[in-house]
């Protein structure tokens, strides 16, 4: 398969007059939204996966260490105490494991409620597990979580340390929604992926305020299905490591990490019913591997792939709907090995993507504030960015690095 970006399934683009389905096949890349820039915004983080906005007017913004720790950015400023420290209960000695989502109920401003993911590894010699549990918020400080009040909701073994998905956010529906991988190894070599009767390989949406410790919805579309999960709300995912709802429309993207091949971003119309199968282990991205032929069964696409050449680990992000007018309702995404930043657009239901830069960025999360401004973070060194436009001054490290949109070489 040929290096770079295919607009939906195969839909060619020109370049110099030559027809290709590669944006890298052009000389320069395209910069969609005039001089934005990247600002750095806050540094000195350990190991950092996940970044969210509590919603309670505050605007500060919640970053998730994946040693287990979760602290706060307030006014640009990292503040010295943790948030929330469960790292003596959280498992992290592999390299996809740790303290991987957070999800602020959506009326977190009354009721102090957020969600996490996270592998631990229970009592005894089973496997690791994943859990996603529920935290509240101390009674006298904002600042400060109660590690005393956790509520297991749903717990989960996994036969592997790797593809543990592990992010979650609610839905415009209230509902929580939860990125779950195939359980790990290579190839769905354990089969849960297509299985109904696994969570793994899934998204998963329950309901927190209703039941104990959930209930299901009435509307997920396994309910009736003898021997399914009836917490499963779609299918035929690898690694669904980041995914996002657009704050406007409700529409959903899921970015799943492919094997050894293709990266994809998945796509659910906030009208959908559920019930999708996005594939895996069948299909990888817009190929099928010959390890799992499909069986014949509906499937659906995915939006946007990438392969190998452009990158090895797709980061889903967010679509844009901050104050940038010219970035406004693009899809932003990234890959985590090569740094690589895309903007996508949706025109009749087909969907194109461009490069903006090739950074040097570890890229393991996107995040939204609450005003819907977006924020890229880089894992390695640490450190958190925002988008910015033209009339806002880029914030340089002391080694003068800065991260703006770069020609292809």
């Amino acid at each position: 398969m040929g290096t770079g970006m295919k607009f939906g399934m195969g839909v060619q683009r020109s370049c110099g007059g030559i027809a290709v389905v590669m944006a890298a096949a052009c000389a320069v890349a395209v910069e969609p939204s005039g001089e934005l820039s990247l600002e750095l915004v806050a540094d000195g983080f350990s190991r950092p996966v996940a970044l969210s906005h509590a919603g309670d007017g505050s605007s500060r913004l919640f970053v998730v260490e994946q040693d287990g720790r979760i602290l706060i950015i307030d006014d640009g400023v990292v503040l010295g105490g943790a948030f929330l420290d469960i790292s003596t209960m959280v498992e992290n000695s592999a390299n996809e494991q740790g303290l991987l989502g957070l999800a602020f109920h959506p009326d977190f401003i009354s009721n102090g409620f957020f969600y996490v993911n996270y592998t631990h590894d229970p009592a005894g010699s089973g496997p690791d597990v994943t859990r996603v549990s529920r935290f509240e918020v101390s009674a006298g400080d904002p600042d400060a979580a109660d590690s005393s009040s956790e509520m297991i909701l749903l717990e989960f073994e996994q036969p592997a340390s790797n593809h543990n998905g592990g992010d979650l956010h609610f839905g415009p529906d209230g509902y929580l929604y939860i990125a779950t991988g195939d359980g790990g190894g290579s190839r769905d070599q354990f089969q849960n992926a297509q299985d109904l009767g696994s969570l793994l390989g899934k998204m998963l949406r329950i309901d927190v305020d209703a039941g104990s410790p959930y209930a299901i919805p009435a509307g997920n579309p396994f309910v009736d299905t003898v021997g399914a999960r009836p917490e499963i709300w779609a299918y035929g995912l690898r690694n669904p490591w980041r995914f996002s709802f657009d704050r406007i429309n409700g529409d959903l993207f899921i970015g799943d990490v492919g094997q050894n091949d293709v990266e994809e971003i998945d796509f659910q119309q906030a009208s959908s019913a559920g019930g999708k199968n996005y594939g895996w282990s069948c299909m990888e991205g817009d190929e099928s591997p010959d390890f799992n032929p499909c069986d014949g069964s509906p499937l659906t696409s995915p939006i946007l792939v990438y392969d190998h050449g452009e990158g090895c680990s797709v980061t889903g992000g967010y679509r844009y709907r901050g104050s940038i007018t010219a970035f406004g309702g693009k899809y932003v995404f990234g890959d985590f090995c090569s740094g690589r930043i895309w903007f996508a657009s949706d025109s009749s239901g087909t969907w194109s993507a461009e490069e903006w830069a090739n950074t040097n960025i570890s890229i393991s999360t996107f995040g939204e504030d609450e005003a819907g401004e977006l924020y890229v973070v880089d894992l390695g060194r640490g450190e958190i960015y925002r988008f910015v436009g033209p009339s806002r001054p880029v914030v340089r490290r002391t080694s003068g690095r800065r991260v703006q949109p770069a020609q292809n070489p």
